[in-house]
């Protein structure tokens, strides 16, 4: 198994290096490939920063890398569960830490539109705080 750095799943996404970018496939389609939650993390910010992807593009384009059969994700149910709250408009950063929080915690934030998102989005126990 490999497990691989975000420039990895980048060049594998976007395609701008022509080296790396078949580098990055060619180990895609090897064999068996790990991706962690930080990986996700940061390509999502790469993206969405750097090469100004919309966020419902991201999401695709994580979709289609973790559908391969050989790729696996580290946490698989709070990667799909931060998916999911992603696609009802959660920014997939706040989507993924609300998902991998331990089961029966409340959740808490700042952030009162984030709230007001996930709880719309069907998040239970997650709560505004104020300082």
């Amino acid at each position: 198994m490999i497990a691989v750095d975000t420039n990895v799943l980048v060049r594998l996404l976007v395609g701008d290096d022509p080296k790396q970018s078949a580098a990055a496939r060619s180990i895609f389609k090897t064999g068996p490939v790990w991706i962690a939650k930080t990986v996700l993390l940061e390509t999502a910010w790469v993206l969405r920063s750097v090469y100004q992807l919309k966020e419902h593009a991201i999401l695709d384009a994580f979709a289609r890398v973790l559908g391969l059969r050989n790729v696996e994700v580290e946490d698989e149910a709070a990667v799909a569960a931060a998916l999911q709250l992603a696609n009802h408009g959660i920014d997939f950063a706040d989507a993924l830490h609300l998902s991998s929080r331990p089961p029966q915690s409340e959740f808490v934030s700042f952030d009162g539109a984030f709230v007001r998102r996930a709880r719309a989005a069907g998040a239970s126990k997650v709560a505004e705080t104020r300082a």
